[in-house]
């Protein structure tokens, strides 16, 4: 072997480990933030979607509608949220690579540098000694940033996974057709959806086939990838018209406050006392009804929940269920957000998200958000905390 083939040989293994950082192919944050931005482009068509249900789509049908559609609405928001902290997961991990590059590379020259400055020394018994003793001195160092980056890399893997769960999106039905003045019941798995609903679903499949090819950047192929609630009226009664149900707020982007529901969704909160009125709503599950009663775990009515629960959070709210929206923000259903209130003339809720609501029913319970509560009349959604 000649001299020249035997300092190469000792180098290959460096050489080695720096193609096991990969090409340093980009671009997948990039697209990661892209799918995020049309999946919120689809959520903002679907506001105006809900809102339509809501105005042309009456009865026990178009409740169960809207509340799915909302449910679309939080599968796409949180899709977008993890496509944008996959992107900042991505970032991180091909910056840890380059410096990892950057580090061998150095290794690298700082050997080859030793073995020109040895010239023809390098050629007798005790230059080849040195070289390698340097060769396994240099291998050495390059095994530890590579050990180093992919420590990093394990970590930043366990995030991508955590993020990439997935995120359910309701499946299409067409309600069954039924006879005049009767109620049509979709199944809690079913939604009506429309055009802005299936870009949703079309969405999310794009996030999720930028996750994959994430995996596969990240370097190179080294890393594994009132009363209480007696629940719809078994005969559909005529909604009061609403005329001026049209939102007067609208939603947060990114600066609200996320709240996990006990499904597993996580939605956003407007700001934090929502999110407080929430959570306390939900400590009380399980509390039976009891008229009049304001104390979790023994007693409570509709209204002495949503009065309790805002109470814990800083908000005053009257005692009377008909009286809670008195002098606070009126949204509509494409823009419900967690915390706010569906108040009818003799019933109060708590909406906390993903198409549900929390309230006093024997005993306090979650479940989906609607508009008819026995045939009371709906005043409408409020914002205690606008």
């Amino acid at each position: 072997m000649s001299a020249e083939a035997a300092v190469g040989a000792l180098a290959e293994p460096i050489v080695e480990l720096l193609r096991s950082f990969g090409s340093g192919r980009g671009g997948t944050a990039e697209v990661l933030r892209e799918t995020a931005a049309a999946v919120d482009q689809v959520r903002a068509e679907g506001r105006a979607t809900v809102d339509r249900m809501y105005q042309e789509w009456r009865g026990r049908a178009g409740d169960a509608a809207v509340d799915e559609a909302l449910r679309v609405q939080t599968s796409a928001a949180m899709a977008s949220e993890r496509g944008r902290a996959m992107a900042v997961v991505v970032e991180r991990a091909d910056a840890e690579v380059a410096a990892g590059r950057r580090e061998v590379e150095e290794i690298l020259r700082s050997f080859t540098a030793e073995v020109e400055a040895m010239g023809a020394a390098g050629l007798t018994a005790g230059g080849v000694t040195a070289l390698v003793e340097s060769a396994i001195d240099h291998i050495g160092r390059a095994m530890r940033v590579v050990e180093r980056v992919r420590a990093e890399l394990d970590s930043e893997a366990a995030a991508m996974r955590d993020l990439a769960r997935p995120v359910p999106v309701p499946g299409q039905v067409t309600p069954a057709a039924a006879e005049p003045g009767d109620a049509v019941v979709l199944p809690a798995a079913s939604v009506p959806t429309d055009g802005a609903a299936a870009q949703a679903g079309t969405s999310l499949a794009a996030a999720g086939g930028a996750v994959a090819a994430a995996g596969h950047t990240l370097f190179g192929s080294g890393l594994s990838p009132g009363g209480p609630h007696t629940g719809p009226a078994s005969v559909t009664t005529p909604k009061t018209p609403d005329h001026g149900h049209d939102s007067t707020v609208t939603q947060p982007q990114g600066n609200g406050v996320t709240v996990t529901l006990p499904d597993g969704s996580t939605v956003e909160a407007p700001n934090q006392r929502a999110a407080d009125a929430v959570r306390n709503a939900l400590s009380a599950v399980g509390t039976p009804y009891v008229w009049g009663g304001e104390t979790p775990g023994a007693g409570m009515d509709c209204s002495g929940l949503t009065q309790w629960a805002y109470a814990q959070a800083g908000v005053s709210l009257p005692r009377m269920a008909q009286e809670q929206g008195y002098g606070h923000q009126r949204v509509g259903p494409g823009d419900l957000m967690p915390g706010d209130l569906a108040v009818w003339d003799g019933h109060v809720a708590m909406v906390i998200g993903n198409g549900q609501l929390v309230e006093a029913g024997d005993p306090v319970q979650v479940g989906p958000i609607r508009t008819e509560n026995s045939g009371m009349r709906f005043l409408g959604f409020y914002r205690p905390t606008a």
